[in-house]
């Protein structure tokens, strides 16, 4: 029997050579370009505007060297904790404070130097900023031996509000949700093998500052399983799981019927079909709510029940039939398509159930949420 090895390695063992070398990013040309041009136009601006709102006569710097640090994360890595906003502004003015006071208080040299950082550090993790260009701003105040805390309000704090609010836009402009914030609940539960307080055990039993936000490692991990299901459910598609021979109507069912059919069935929606059978519109029951003019208040039935009555006289104003208030608009997927692809549609679009059509257009089925997670269920 061969001997048993255990891969795991002590956060105390010493380092292999390999973890020496730098790791790579799996980041393309265009989202590099997009960085160096957001930094390029950060400092820019930061710099212009800055100098303008300079005091007349005045002599003190408008831009100071840790902006240059502050905009590589504000630019390069915008989800990121240290590049929030509240991170750039507090970690940087925060730090500046504290260089400013411990020269005060010890002068000049190198243990000012060594105190400011330390102190610098301690305020950020207690207001909750922690900013690593904060600590050059401390080391910056207490090797020029800055006495007066006008320093930290301009250029630090003006620097750092200009360049948050430059950031803010690029980001946005080029696709970057900036500051981050946690993304919304899929609309597909994913049946993670791991809860919320497994990852909060495994982060308290790690004890070091990640470089990434709690809610995005969550959602970096949910999309990692996403992908995991997408490539193991490549080879069942939509025609395998779902419900063949769903019920339908015709442009002209009356909506009574139409009604009739939701209550009986227990389903939300009913396709539209034509003679051939091809998708021509879906009715849902949100679409009888609406055009009945009801809400799910005390007596809403007893006033769609009014609404259904089909009218006595040849002419009427109210909608008669299902093709007057059907939607036309309608999402399809092919039978022959993996049911991978339809968690976006699932989780992104507020769908909760999509025809299924054939080669030839004609609606074969129709497929759930519910369908689709079943189907991924027996993958595990």
């Amino acid at each position: 029997m061969p001997p048993v090895t255990d891969t795991t390695r002590s956060a105390t063992a010493a380092p292999r050579w390999r973890d020496w070398l730098p790791t790579a990013q799996a980041v393309d040309a265009r989202e590099r370009l997009r960085v160096v041009a957001g930094a390029l136009l950060g400092i820019l601006v930061t710099g212009l505007l800055a100098h303008a709102l300079l005091p007349p006569g005045s002599h003190a710097p408008w831009l100071v060297a840790p902006i240059g640090a502050s905009a590589v994360l504000v630019f390069g890595a915008p989800s990121s904790p240290f590049a929030h906003p509240w991170a750039v502004v507090g970690g940087n003015l925060l730090s500046s404070l504290a260089g400013v006071a411990c020269v005060q208080w010890l002068g000049e040299g190198s243990m000012t130097a060594a105190v400011a950082v330390a102190l610098a550090i301690a305020v950020m993790f207690t207001a909750r900023c922690l900013h690593p260009p904060g600590g050059a701003c401390a080391l910056l105040v207490a090797l020029g031996g800055i006495t007066h805390a006008q320093f930290a309000l301009q250029p630090v704090l003006l620097d750092s509000l200009l360049l948050v609010a430059v950031g803010i836009a690029y980001n946005r402009a080029t696709g970057r949700l900036y500051p981050a914030r946690p993304a919304s609940p899929a609309a597909v539960p994913l049946r993670r093998s791991f809860t919320d307080a497994d990852l909060d055990a495994v982060l308290a039993r790690y004890n070091q500052v990640l470089d990434v936000s709690r809610e995005d490692l969550v959602e970096l991990l949910e999309q990692a399983q996403v992908q995991a299901w997408r490539r193991r459910s490549g080879q069942v598609r939509c025609g395998d799981v779902m419900s063949a021979d769903p019920v339908a109507v015709g442009f002209g069912t009356p909506l009574q019927q139409a009604w009739s059919l939701l209550r009986r069935h227990r389903v939300k929606s009913l396709p539209v079909i034509d003679q051939g059978r091809r998708i021509a519109g879906i009715v849902t029951l949100a679409d009888f709510m609406r055009e009945a003019g009801v809400d799910p208040h005390p007596g809403w039935a007893r006033r769609l029940r009014d609404w259904l009555r089909p009218s006595a006289t040849s002419h009427s104003d109210k909608a008669e039939t299902v093709g007057q208030i059907m939607t036309r608009q309608v999402r399809v997927v092919s039978a022959d398509r993996p049911i991978g692809e339809l968690l976006p549609l699932f989780a992104g679009t507020g769908h909760h159930h999509v025809p299924v059509i054939d080669s030839e257009q004609r609606l074969v089925g129709i497929i759930t949420q519910s369908d689709v997670v079943r189907a991924l269920a027996r993958l595990d």
